[in-house]
């Protein structure tokens, strides 16, 4: 019978050992959840309190023209505008577990208006996080096969100057120059009896103007992450080897870079899903920012708040994904 040579622990130590990595890993994650939950009820309250303090109420900004003044106290005692803020907030919430978001002004459910409008919204970030990442991928490996050349210069310095600008500045000269100018794609999105997007063009302008910016983002952080990896020992020594630079990178720096480009992704979601409602305004797209823009209009608080937790558990979803990618390596090691 033989035993592991000295110093290398057993197959079974190595599986307890990886066993409680993974478990303090969930640990981990199950407490970047609560931290994420309470941060996001936080978020909520804020959203009741600041919709409060603006000028006007639901009952008012959806009021019909000619009511009176004792319609508009029965409008707002229907809608609990009468009671004080703090108990609206807590009744709402009291909901939220069952996932029962209230009523809107107009009377509506609003977990029927998110869930239409959701699928659309999903589709235009989806969309256009794909495109980040496949751009940022390609403009951030070709800078790095030439480090301090021409291409990687004019990569970071494009790269900077496109972040630097807001998603509905690019949304409007995207406009002026591929609809009004040429004519090649449709400025407005027009919806079928679905309540979906009727065709394809309709979501190449809203998806570049979420693209453009993110893109730049990205590939500093494709840039940088490589930079990174091009040091670390293994990089060199297959560099000694002569292996061909195409190569180098695609096997050896760019499997060390993806946590770091993981985490950039992933905190772009975020950014996507708020640029939408901006984008999504100019181009009247049918998603989430279209109902945000319109619930802020109408005082409308419990719209307000509905989107904001259904975008604040995408984005938790979405950096918790990203946390496991870069917490692979660790239990692959052990």
């Amino acid at each position: 019978m033989t035993s592991a040579p000295s110093g290398t622990p057993a197959p079974g130590a190595r599986g307890r050992r990886g066993g409680r990595t993974a478990l303090r890993l969930l640990n981990r994650a199950g407490l970047v959840v609560l931290r994420r939950a309470a941060l996001l009820a936080a978020l909520l309250a804020l959203v009741f309190t600041g919709v409060e303090l603006l000028p006007g109420d639901a009952a008012s900004a959806t009021a019909e023209r000619g009511e009176s003044a004792a319609d508009l106290a029965a409008r707002r005692a229907a809608l609990g505008l009468d009671r004080p803020v703090a108990h609206r907030f807590l009744d709402w919430m009291t909901g939220l577990p069952t996932g029962d978001l209230g009523t809107s002004a107009h009377g509506e459910r609003i977990t029927d208006m998110v869930s239409a409008a959701f699928p659309n919204t999903l589709l235009l970030s989806g969309t256009a996080l794909l495109l980040t990442l496949v751009l940022a991928l390609i403009l951030g490996c070709l800078a790095a096969l030439r480090p301090e050349g021409r291409l990687d210069r004019t990569v970071t310095g494009a790269s900077t100057a496109v972040f630097a600008i807001p998603e509905f500045v690019v949304a409007t000269g995207l406009v002026l120059v591929l609809s009004l100018w040429t004519g090649w794609l449709p400025a407005v999105t027009l919806t079928d009896a679905s309540g979906t997007p009727s065709s394809w063009t309709m979501l190449i302008l809203p998806a570049l103007a979420l693209t453009i910016p993110q893109t730049g983002w990205n590939t500093r952080i494709v840039r940088a992450a490589l930079a990174d990896e091009a040091r670390a020992p293994h990089v060199e020594a297959a560099v000694l080897d002569g292996l061909p630079p195409w190569r180098v990178l695609v096997l050896h720096m760019l499997p060390g870079a993806l946590p770091s480009v993981a985490t950039g992704i992933a905190t772009s979601s975020g950014v996507l899903l708020g640029g939408a409602v901006a984008v999504e305004t100019i181009f009247n797209y049918p998603g989430l920012g279209s109902i945000l823009s319109s619930a802020v209009a109408d005082r409308d608080t419990p719209v307000i708040a509905g989107v904001t937790v259904l975008a604040g558990a995408v984005i938790t979803a979405v950096l918790l994904l990203a946390d496991a990618v870069r917490d692979l390596p660790a239990v692959g090691r052990r």
